[in-house]
């Protein structure tokens, strides 16, 4: 029994009153460097610690408000599916827990989909959540996707999804498994309407996500840092019994390997989105914002009167 913990801790509490009491959440640490950072510090940075440049994970509201034009946008509709079709039971129902995540997460499942225009240019973006059951891959997050690379066919703009998973939801089985080539054929869609699809890799992207639609964009785009790959790393290392190289399956790694195309600190992530979409749209660049120009006063200027100036004195010549 801790007793400070559990007596002297409530006593003060009780003594000070709730007013003193703080969040447990109002300091982040630094998976990196350890450092403790205060959360609205990380909300201003776009939840990168300013000190060692760590990408945490970015919640979908904030994420698609940065993302789009004065951060307004529509979201899609998910479509409704059956929570729970095969009945699943581990240590608890899979029931509870899908009821727990959306509790706790405010949607109802790891995808959120929403349009508006980036710069300008109409866009149908997609985020895949981690902190939903792990970003997994269901019924209701493939149903997800596809309504939102349909709704980019609908639309004829371009599609972009940031990704972040661990692969396929083992509560579903088989009914999981088929939002793979199900999500691939929706991509398929795209391709054939000739509609540019991005895919910005964030951490971390495992699983049969990976060996799905996340690996089938026009462009691949790497947050720095990012985990990518099929199985982690720990795995491969037991199967292989090798010792894999350092920084293997990260970011920077896949980029010297050709499996990504660019990694892109968060700061610059809109304005290279805003070039690749409208080059691959073969729109003009965007144009520049316009200077700001100063109100005139609403007050009208006060007039003020001339003074009149004095005659100079007139002196008398001296008589010679």
């Amino acid at each position: 029994m801790n007793w400070i913990k559990n007596f002297v801790r409530p006593k003060i509490r009780n003594f000070l009153g709730a007013r003193f009491e703080v969040a447990e959440n109002m300091w982040v640490k630094d998976p990196d460097s350890g450092q403790m950072v205060f959360h609205r510090d990380l909300e201003a940075n776009q939840f990168v610690v300013p000190t060692s440049n760590f990408h945490m994970r970015m919640p979908p509201e904030a994420r698609l408000q940065h993302m789009f034009d004065g951060g307004q946008y529509e979201e899609i509709a998910n479509p409704a599916v059956t929570a729970d079709p095969l009945k699943f039971r581990d240590q608890r129902r899979y029931s509870e827990r899908l009821k727990e995540a959306r509790a706790k997460a405010e949607r109802d499942d790891a995808v959120t989909a929403a349009s508006g225009t980036l710069d300008g240019l109409f866009v149908v973006m997609a985020v895949q959540d981690f902190e939903f059951m792990g970003g997994s891959l269901g019924m209701a997050a493939g149903e997800a996707l596809i309504a939102a690379m349909g709704a980019a066919v609908e639309h004829n703009c371009p599609f972009v999804l940031f990704v972040s998973s661990g692969g396929a939801r083992m509560q579903e089985g088989i009914l999981s498994l088929m939002q793979m080539p199900r999500s691939i054929a929706a991509v398929q869609d795209l391709r054939d309407a000739k509609l540019p699809y991005v895919v910005v890799l964030t951490n971390p992207t495992t699983g049969g996500v990976t060996a799905s639609y996340a690996m089938l964009g026009d462009v691949h785009i790497a947050e720095p840092g990012a985990l990518i790959g099929f199985a982690g790393p720990r795995v491969i290392e037991q199967t292989i019994r090798e010792k894999l190289p350092e920084g293997f399956q990260r970011a920077e790694y896949l980029l010297e390997h050709g499996m990504v195309d660019m990694v892109v600190h968060r700061h610059q992530m809109r304005e290279t989105l805003s070039r690749l979409l409208r080059l691959l749209s073969n729109q003009p660049p965007a144009a520049p914002p316009e200077p700001a120009v100063a109100e005139e006063p609403d007050s009208e200027p006060i007039e003020v009167e001339p003074v009149a100036e004095e005659p100079e004195p007139v002196t008398q010549a001296e008589d010679r």
